[in-house]
């Protein structure tokens, strides 16, 4: 083996040990963040939030552009936003959607296109101007993308269905949940998965059921306006009646 084959090589073994030493430290920031976010009494504690948020900002300094931390600092800050008074909850929304972009503009492929997921989510979950930043048409456009990039995430499957749900296109929504439900779970992130896929099935269900209550509505409405039509055509017959009396 010669010297230019012994450093390529010793380039390529120290790049692999990087990157796996980042998808590492990476995974233990998802899983304690699932902890967090799925124990309602962890998830209510601000200090929960704020400690994991320190130990990523720390990480993402270490790593320089690993763009996996940023993404994981937006989430953070917006899953803890649930839990803020209003003011500050924009405030941090508002954090989370520069992260994310930064994110996108850096690496927008990074973790597997979660940055256009995560900021399509913020975008439909948002209040629209004045308050925020809240658009349907760009929450639809970035969600679309982070399904584009990986088309068998939970994540990208779950959020776009519950994105349709809230514009009531529920066959379509009820297409993704499906999709969402039917991925198999990460081998390294299994918890994290399992309960985002209770909570597709969970809305599946209520998609189901608004779909149905829709069907009835519907129904209700056009023998409504069937009667209404009878019942005018009886009173003009009345009225004719009357009128040559």
């Amino acid at each position: 083996m010669n010297k230019t084959t012994i450093v390529a090589f010793l380039l390529l073994t120290s790049n692999t040990l990087f990157a796996n030493s980042i998808t590492s430290e990476i995974n233990a920031i998802e899983s304690e963040w699932a902890n967090i976010y799925y124990n309602k009494n962890k998830a209510t504690n601000p200090s929960n939030y704020q400690a994991l948020l320190t130990k990523t900002q720390q990480l993402s300094k270490s790593h320089y552009k690993a763009t996996g931390f940023i993404i994981w600092q937006a989430i953070i800050i917006s899953s803890n936003a649930a839990h803020q008074p209003p003011f500050t909850a924009l405030e941090s929304i508002n954090t989370a959607k520069t992260l994310l972009e930064s994110a996108i503009q850096d690496h927008p492929a990074a973790l597997e296109g979660a940055a256009f997921t995560i900021l399509g989510t913020l975008y439909y979950m948002t209040p629209g101007w004045p308050i925020s930043f809240g658009n349907n048409k760009k929450a639809e456009t970035l969600l679309k993308k982070g399904l584009k990039i990986n088309p068998k995430s939970i994540d990208a499957n779950y959020f776009y269905a519950s994105y349709l749900l809230s514009i009531d296109k529920l066959n379509e929504a009820v297409k993704f949940f499906k999709l969402a439900l039917n991925q198999p779970a990460r081998a390294n992130q299994t918890f994290a998965d399992q309960q985002l896929q209770k909570e597709a099935h969970i809305a599946l269900l209520d998609t189901y059921s608004r779909i149905r209550t829709s069907r009835l509505i519907n129904f209700i409405a056009l023998f409504s306006s069937q009667q209404i039509a009878q019942d005018n055509f009886f009173i003009k017959k009345l009225s004719k009646i009357y009128t040559h009396i």
